[in-house]
């Protein structure tokens, strides 16, 4: 299992509760470490259920990539982030695909859950492994599903959609997953595995652009954009409910839509929609801090403001990609004095969080987790916005 964040990790333990041996290889040196000794902070993860695969040698992390010699199924689940200019990069995926072409035996299934374009098994992949490897083997796409803080869906009841670029594969990479997962989609091919996954999130990312830009219209009008997408929810059939939010956020929706658009543009093509989807929730924040500054009567120059919640979504403590980042540094840049609560995080760039504070102008809910308690804002006659994306009232009405 090459990557032991929070999709190798758990597909490791996974597999090695399973009845699989399982080597978890990770280049990151403290990672691997608190691995051996039991400690991790992926969620849905116990240190009792990592410390008993340890003791039974049913699962090894470590930083040794030879132990891929070993292995009849290798799977690659490495980051593939955005770079600055949001294009795709491919970095750890090519670093992957390197060591699975020095260590791979005979037979040995390649597996790629790791998000990218269309193509990028067969294109991308196999031929870098095939630049230095000589051995005849199997490749299939699983693009990961897991969702960090669902408590309905998991590893072993999310439906896994697979497809190899041979039968062969496909039947092997079927038989891998169906040892801990429940039900299997097989894809016509593995360019259609790949871009299941794009489409999940692009289909995501583009709802809850059209969200922000109704709480736009909503603010405008004078009424609740909560409260009618609420309302519209109520309807059986020809709608599903997406609320507006501060931006959109973590490793999926606001990296996934830009893989499809990379594939559409190779071809000398647009994605005119899926583009302002992006263009829509990269900016949510900096109009949302304008219709504060409205509702205020003023400049937030000065004003001591802190901010609940700064991870991307509730219960998490993941920071990719969250638009709460965005937000604070937005409002440093409008002069306000900027602390955050997140007893999930605890600790970013050298800040820390702060328990709630009742001697501040401003506080903000952004990802209001189970464990935040707003009892001291309640209690006091500060001013509360909640901009949270979601139905649930934490004492205040929506401001979005």
């Amino acid at each position: 299992m090459i990557g032991q964040g929070y999709v190798g990790l758990n597909i490791a333990i996974a597999a090695a509760e399973n009845g699989h041996i399982v080597f978890g290889i990770d280049n990151n040196n403290s990672v691997v470490e608190n691995l051996y000794k039991g400690f991790t902070d992926e969620s849905g993860i116990r240190s009792k259920k990592l410390l008993k695969l340890l003791q039974n040698k049913k699962y090894t992390p470590t930083t040794n990539s030879h132990f891929i010699v070993q292995s009849d199924v290798i799977v690659i689940a490495v980051p593939t982030p955005l770079d600055l200019n949001r294009r795709p990069d491919l970095n750890y995926l090519e670093n992957a695909s390197q060591l699975i072409g020095m260590h791979a035996k005979e037979g040995a299934l390649v597996v790629n859950e790791s998000t990218s374009y269309p193509g990028t098994l067969r294109n991308f992949i196999k031929p870098e492994i095939e630049k230095i490897n000589n051995n005849k083997l199997l490749y299939a796409s699983a693009p990961e599903r897991i969702d960090p803080g669902n408590k309905k869906w998991n590893l072993r009841n999310t439906p896994r959609v697979i497809a190899g670029l041979t039968d062969d594969a496909t039947e092997r990479a079927v038989d891998f997953y169906l040892s801990f997962c429940q039900s299997i989609y097989r894809a016509n091919s593995a360019e259609v595995a790949e871009a299941s996954k794009l489409i999940e999130n692009t289909y995501r990312q583009v709802n809850i652009a059209l969200a922000n830009e109704f709480s736009e219209i909503a603010y405008q009008l004078g009424f609740s954009a909560t409260d009618a997408i609420a309302a519209a929810s109520t309807k059986p059939f020809g709608f599903e409910a997406f609320y507006p939010g501060i931006g959109v956020g973590g490793h999926c929706i606001p990296v996934d839509p830009s893989y499809l658009t990379y594939a559409v543009e190779l071809l000398g093509g647009k994605t005119d929609f899926i583009d302002l989807a992006n263009k829509i929730n990269l900016k949510a924040h900096v109009k949302i801090i304008d219709r504060i500054e409205n509702s205020i009567l003023g400049s937030l120059k000065g004003l001591k403001v802190q901010v609940a919640g700064i991870s991307y979504k509730p219960n998490v403590a993941d920071l990719r990609e969250s638009p709460a980042l965005l937000l604070m540094l937005e409002l440093k840049k409008r002069g306000a004095v900027v602390t955050w609560h997140d007893p999930l995080v605890g600790k970013f760039n050298y800040t820390n969080s702060e328990e709630l504070r009742d001697d501040i102008d401003l506080g903000l809910i952004l990802n209001p987790h189970d464990s935040i308690d707003f009892t001291i804002w309640k209690q006091s006659k500060i001013k509360v916005l909640d901009l949270s994306a979601s139905l649930s009232s934490y004492g205040w009405p929506k401001f979005l």
